[in-house]
């Protein structure tokens, strides 16, 4: 039998590891040279394992895009669509859902979908209570959580997304509310008349029933990939801004990667690293941080870089791994299936991920799978369960912040509240 012994260009990398010392820039772009992904996958199994040991988190969640209209033409979208010319406005509800509305978790799709890069894809907004209906379905069948955010639309008022909030948490008085990347937060201050600096843009959806903020629109923080693939977004000093912002007022976040583009593995690292120092300064001196990082692939087709052929599941899985090991003060790392597919994140458990997500019900931002259009990507409790079981870990729900739910059917309560109806305590997830 042959002998094998450690990739020698990773034995400082791996030295530093197993002492539980932080890793630098270079320790980084090292790892994504290495070839070795299974040694990659053992370290970062090995600080996952410190951290939760067999654990692996889902949530029962559904998520709502509100509008495909967006100011903005980034260039790794294939999302968006300009406001319409002349009388036409956007259709209430239509999308790649023809207008039709949706089915209920577990309910088939009523119609076939246009492809999402067709023209005959139209803009769309969705009504306050077109939303809050969505979300109300979801309540009713158990969901803890609903995830919002849509594209910059030019004429929807502030208005428009405290009432959102007011309405959903009305008809779904315990549903964790999580809305609005800090781009949408940012446009939000320029909409508002007065114009509202992003404190107050964040307290009054908080006080509209706002629980946290997604951690979108963070791409890569890099001024090169900025000018090159989407330079009339909002930069990282404007994302840090929202989040710190956040982080001040105790509004827990998550952040986010988009890879796979046009962006190189240092400048991933160097993103990493930026998310790292930031988390340092909240963990040290604000009242809450991120919750959990989330990579996620860049998915070309539709998009203007759809001749880019995109990061591969190998690309994706050391990708995940990386961030594990460079991510040391944030708890979470998220394989989103949906960009990932569900067979890659049930990998990816043994690669230094806990966390793959929920049961999402409907995604109108990408279609991994061909093309095809089709909005209703969900997985069961029972798929998930079955997916992290396989892998042989344990399968926990969790709500947004981390806090185990204890369920039957559609009834749950937040571990150790006695208070079912009252899930929404504001403790600290460093606590749980």
């Amino acid at each position: 039998m042959i002998a094998t012994s450690r990739n020698s260009a990773l034995e400082p990398v791996a030295a530093k590891v197993e002492a539980g010392k932080r890793l630098s820039q270079d320790d980084g772009v090292a790892l994504y040279q290495s070839r070795d992904i299974h040694e990659l996958g053992r370290l970062a199994n090995l600080v996952r394992e410190r951290l939760h040991g067999d654990a692996a988190y889902y949530n029962v969640n559904r998520h709502i895009n509100y509008s495909n209209v967006c100011v903005l033409r980034c260039k790794f979208c294939s999302f968006y669509r300009p406001y319409p010319t002349g009388d036409r406005r956007p259709t209430e509800g239509q999308g790649v859902n023809g207008g039709l509305s949706l089915p209920l978790a577990g309910e088939a799709p009523t119609v076939d979908s246009p492809t999402v890069d067709s023209p005959t894809v139209d803009s769309y907004e969705l009504s306050v209570e077109t939303i809050a209906e969505r979300a109300k379905q979801a309540y009713d069948g158990g969901a803890t959580e609903v995830h919002i955010v849509g594209g910059l639309h030019p004429k929807l008022p502030f208005s428009y997304y405290t009432d959102m909030c007011r309405a959903i948490r009305e008809l779904c008085p315990r549903m964790h509310i999580k809305a609005f990347t800090a781009i949408e937060i940012i446009h939000f201050t320029r909409i508002t008349r007065p114009r509202l600096p992003i404190r107050e843009v964040l307290v009054q959806l908080r006080d509209a029933g706002l629980g946290s903020l997604p951690g979108g629109g963070a791409e890569i923080f890099d001024d090169r990939v900025h000018d090159e693939a989407y330079q009339n977004k909002v930069g990282e000093q404007g994302w840090f801004d929202v989040h710190r912002t956040a982080h001040e007022l105790g509004i827990f976040t998550n952040a986010t990667m988009l890879y796979g583009h046009v962006e190189r593995p240092e400048e991933r690292i160097g993103h990493m690293i930026k998310l790292r120092e930031h988390q340092d300064e909240s963990l040290r001196a604000r009242a809450a941080a991120f919750n959990c990082f989330i990579p996620l692939s860049f998915v070309p087709d539709g998009s203007a870089l759809a001749d880019r052929p995109g990061p591969t599941g190998l690309d994706d899985l050391k990708t995940l791994a990386i961030s594990r090991l460079m991510l040391d003060n944030v708890p979470h790392i998220k394989a989103f299936w949906i960009m990932q597919s569900a067979k890659l994140a049930q990998v990816s458990l043994n690669w230094g991920v806990d966390d793959v997500d929920g049961t999402v019900v409907y995604y109108d931002i990408t279609k991994r799978e061909g093309g095809s259009g089709n909005t209703h990507q969900e997985l069961s409790v029972d798929m998930i369960r079955r997916l992290i079981v396989e892998a042989g870990r344990r399968p926990i729900e969790r709500d947004t912040l981390y806090r185990r739910v204890e369920r039957q059917g559609a009834s749950w309560r937040v571990e150790g509240r006695c208070d079912p109806e009252n899930p929404e305590n504001p403790a600290s997830p460093r606590d749980s």
